[in-house]
């Protein structure tokens, strides 16, 4: 049965990758597959219980008879539920941080952009936009910031070339900014909250690399460009509340979002509790200063109006559905004990981590780099590799390279082909773009600057 839940997994991810050939969403795969596997799992629980938590299960059971009834309430209680409690983590520390990007949106707080960014000068308009997404993706999640930006892209630029070119730009520079922090990125949420790795050292770690890796492509891009750029005509921004904050309360409305986001790696310090809490506390906070600002103008039955266009919406929710299913499936085959096995054989016969990390990134060039991440991450369990036995889990301990050079070679790889991550696929579909373009005008130049940056993590790790 464990090749039959492995398999279920391998034929899911080959699913995954051909999303655009099959045109069946890979969301509605990963929900499948994990919802499947887990069937299957309790249906043979007896035999994985027995094999992998044998004595834990009859601490479970203290001198009761061990009946199909208590193995299924085992599962339930000590196996399925924490994984679930994993996933939800993830979850709803994504639901929180897109409802603060759209009450920061429908406040107007990020109508400065369209004024900030206008510029004929078209490698100036490259730079600015690829530095406001950069630091914006560091502390929201990618999906928001590239929904953001692209629609920025989509209000500045007219002409649909100029939309694909500098849409690209945004991409990297998310992919490479959330990558960069804890919070910006599933990946790299994932493994904070299992322990793996702390905010600060994370990130120090990455910083050059993923500077690299989003600064030579873009300049790389900037030199293929035109001396000047046309410009939409300025409309005026339309949001959903249609809000008559005025500046200093839009100022407030902002630093709270986003000051409260930066403040959440504290809070998990200090508190130990999850990261999606203190996404929460900084929701509620915003959300009480957004009713109280908006009192005025909004009536109940238009509080709940939306600005970002249904599509959209929908791609968000997918999102949320896609990293839930994910981590069902994989977190069924961990319970199998095959990521256990292949643990061994790994710490047996590979010899470095570095040859893992390239490994991952060639294949998150093709599959999602979310489920990437998420089995090579799940391969290794924190609670078994802190007293090392091999060579290669030595680098697997809090901290460790594998972690980071897994957050980095993921990031790199999803950004080769639009398929490999959530923002390449938001900019395909959003602009239309084709694979063999991308590749040949964008990816080939960041796999270089991805290889010069892997080159400096291996010197700097």
């Amino acid at each position: 049965m464990t090749l039959i839940i492995v398999a279920i997994l391998i034929v899911s991810y080959i699913l995954i990758a051909t999303e655009r050939l099959t045109n069946i969403n890979k969301a509605a795969i990963a929900i499948f597959a994990g919802t499947v596997g887990w069937v299957l799992y309790i249906c043979w629980g007896s035999d994985f219980i027995m094999s992998n938590r044998q004595g834990e299960y009859m601490s479970f059971l203290h001198g009761a008879s061990a009946t199909s009834d208590e193995v299924k309430n085992y599962i339930w209680y000590r196996v399925f539920i924490p994984c679930v409690g994993k996933a939800a983590e993830v979850v709803l520390f994504l639901l929180a941080t897109m409802t603060i990007v759209e009450i920061l949106h429908n406040n107007g707080c990020f109508d400065f952009l369209t004024i900030w960014l206008r510029t004929r000068n078209s490698r100036i308009l490259l730079w600015k936009l690829a530095a406001f997404s950069f630091i914006l993706s560091a502390n929201l999640d990618n999906i928001s910031s590239t929904v953001m930006m692209l629609t920025v892209t989509n209000q500045l630029l007219p002409r649909t070339r100029d939309r694909i070119i500098y849409g690209a730009v945004v991409v990297l520079a998310v992919n490479f900014g959330g990558a960069l922090t804890v919070i910006g990125d599933p990946t790299s949420l994932v493994m904070w909250n299992m322990g793996a790795i702390t905010a600060t050292s994370y990130s120090l770690s990455l910083l050059i690399p993923c500077l690299i890796a989003w600064m030579m492509p873009t300049y790389l891009i900037g030199r293929t460009l035109s001396e000047t750029v046309q410009l939409d005509r300025p409309t005026l921004p339309y949001r959903g509340d249609d809000t008559n904050l005025n500046v200093w309360q839009r100022l407030l409305v902002l630093f709270v979002g986003i000051g409260g986001l930066w403040f959440i790696p504290t809070f998990h310090n200090i508190t130990k509790l999850s990261p999606f809490l203190g996404a929460f506390c900084v929701l509620s906070i915003l959300w009480i200063i957004n009713e109280i600002f908006n009192r005025n103008i909004m009536s109940f039955d238009r509080r709940m109006t939306r600005s970002i266009p249904r599509q959209l919406q929908y791609s968000i929710i997918q999102l949320m559905l896609y990293v839930m299913g994910i981590m069902l499936a994989v977190g069924v085959v961990a319970e199998t004990g095959a990521f256990a096995w292949l643990a061994e054989q790994i710490d047996e016969y590979c010899p470095s981590i570095w040859i893992l990390g390239v490994i991952g990134g060639f294949i998150s060039i093709f599959l999602d780099n979310f489920a990437t991440a998420m089995t090579m991450i799940s391969i290794f369990d924190m609670n078994a590799v802190m007293q090392p036995s091999g060579p290669i889990l030595a680098d697997m301990v809090q901290n460790g390279a594998y972690w980071k050079i897994i957050g980095y070679v993921t990031a790199v790889g999803s950004s080769v082909l639009t398929i490999g991550s959530v923002s390449g696929i938001v900019y395909m579909h959003t602009e239309r773009v084709g694979m063999s373009w991308y590749f040949k005008h964008v990816g080939s130049k960041v796999l270089l600057a991805g290889i010069i940056g892997l080159v400096v993590l291996y010197f700097t790790v």
